[in-house]
This record gives structure tokens, sequence and C-alpha cells, in this order.
């Protein structure tokens, strides 16, 4: 998992499992990585959990869930600007 921290950049594009464009990375944030709200389809600041990335791949990171089942989860239960996605998904 460390290593995998190192290889997280600024700016990164964030797409689920599907290839589908989830975020982009604002900055790690210990074993958060916040993603950046200007292309947040509800201008927010978004995190997603370290356990819910899969691998890097062509400069990318890709999550263990489709984008839509990470997004549908956003703003639902009164999120604030800086929630958390993590535990978003079902049957975690």
């Amino acid at each position: 998992m460390a290593d995998m921290n190192m290889e997280i950049k600024e700016h990164m594009e964030v797409v689920g499992s599907d290839g589908q464009h989830v975020g982009t990375v604002d900055k790690l944030e210990g074993d958060n990585i916040k993603l950046t709200r200007n292309d947040s389809p509800d201008g927010k600041h978004h995190r997603i959990t370290m356990d819910q990335v899969d691998t890097i791949e062509g400069g990318r990171l890709v999550l263990m869930h489709k984008a839509d089942e990470i997004t549908s989860k956003w703003g639902q239960s009164g999120e604030s600007d800086d929630s958390q996605t993590q535990g978003a998904i079902a049957g975690q």
C-alpha cells in the first residue's frame, strides 16, 4: 500500500473498474485520496479510501468498483463538502 501511495500524484485521473471517469486527485490525506471539486458533478470535494483502489495503470488510478457505483452514493445521507466516500459501496 505504501508503494502505491508513492505513485499517486496530484491531478491524476481516477476511473472506475469500467474505465469511466470518477474524478481527479487533489491530494492524499493519510489513507484517503481527496478528489478535486472542479470536475465533481456536485461541485464538492469527495474522498476515496485507499482500500477502494485496485491499481495504477497508464497514469490513471483504477478503482475496484464501477464509476457509477462510486458517484451515485455522493450526496446521499447529507454528505458535507468534505465528507468521505468510504463504505459507500454496498457490502463494504
